[in-house]
Order: C-alpha cells, then structure tokens, then sequence
C-alpha cells in the first residue's frame, strides 16, 4: 500500500523571493525577510516543501529552461546556508501567447490550473487534501484549491495590492490571509506539526 503525506507548496516569486518580474539571471535571486527560515522550520517539522511556479518568460523567448534551472539552483544554494531546503522545484515554461512555438499551448499545468500540484503528488507521494498552498496572487489560490488543498494568500510581493474581502474564500479554500511567508508558517502552526507518512 503505497502511504502519503501533506505538503506545503510555495509560489516561488513574491513569496520565497523578490518578484522581479521574468527572471532568467541567477544574479537576481533576493530572498525574501524571513522565507529561508521559514522553510527550514517546515523541513525540521517534516513537511514536504514543493515550489510551484509559472515561468512564461520561456514560451516568450526571454530564457530557456535552462536558465530556470540555474535559477533555482542558485535559490536551492542560498537556501542551504539557512538550513532549508525545498524537495522539488515545478515550473510551467507554457503561455497560450508565447513566441516560442514548442511552449505556445494551452497546458494543464500553468496556474491556475493545478497541473504542476498533481504532478509534484504523484512524484512524491503527497496527500493533497492534507497540504497547503501558499501564494501571492489568486491564481495560486485557484491553482491550490483546484489541486484539493487548502491555501493562504501573503501580502508579499503581488499580494499587496489583492483586496482579501474581495475573494470567496470558500472557493478557493483561503485559511488564512497572512503578512508573509514566516507569518503563515507561525499562524497556521506549521513549524510544531511534524508530518509523517499517514
């Protein structure tokens, strides 16, 4: 019988780091105040950290894949001198109006639909219903809740300027409206629940 366990899943841009809109550069990578630590209080607790992105500055020709990569290998870097560590790293390289004809699709996967969720479930054994999604703009919500988790928006990055009374809340399985990454992590709890195989 194969066991699974919930996860926390992190929007990558606003919420781990500064959203600098269409990064390709390493160079760029700024953490936000207090997301390292707040991931590495999820890794002591056992929670699995997966981060869910959407990277259409692929299909407009503006970085490869590769680059992307490099991103989050310089991000995977900065996040070991704190301690923390993500266990799976999902873009979407797609956008419906791309210029680059292999990534000019409509996909399962970009936001909000719930594609790179299921995918990062299937690959890690992961209780949807159990985990979380956390982000800074709706469509992380969407993407959250279609997935079957529950979510918390953070008014980092694009979250700012999201209006929370304007969101049904049902729908999209809000929690929590939290100030960042570290806020939620404290408020909903996570950092004292260790997760184990259930």
């Amino acid at each position: 019988m194969t066991t699974t366990k919930p996860a926390v899943f992190l929007d990558r841009d606003g919420v781990v780091i500064e959203d600098s809109h269409y990064l390709g550069n390493p160079d760029r990578v700024r953490l936000l105040p207090g997301a390292a630590g707040a991931i590495a209080s999820l890794n002591r607790a056992g929670w699995p950290v997966v981060i869910v992105s959407n990277q259409s500055g692929v299909a407009r020709g503006m970085f490869s894949e590769a680059d992307v990569d490099a991103v989050h290998a310089h991000l995977a870097e900065l996040l070991r001198g704190y301690g923390a560590t993500i266990d799976a790293y999902h873009f979407c390289p797609h956008h419906p109006e791309g210029e680059v004809a292999a990534f000019k699709i409509e996909c399962g996967c970009r936001k909000p639909r719930p594609g790179m969720l299921v995918r990062a479930a299937t690959e890690l054994s992961l209780n949807l219903a159990a985990s979380w999604m956390i982000g800074d703009r709706v469509s992380d919500l969407e993407a959250g809740s279609a997935a079957g988790c529950r979510t918390v928006l953070v008014r980092t990055g694009h979250g700012m300027r999201v209006n929370p009374a304007s969101l049904d809340r049902d729908t999209l399985k809000l929690e929590l409206v939290a100030a960042n990454l570290g806020d939620a992590v404290k408020k909903l709890g996570l950092a004292g629940q260790a997760r184990r195989a259930a």
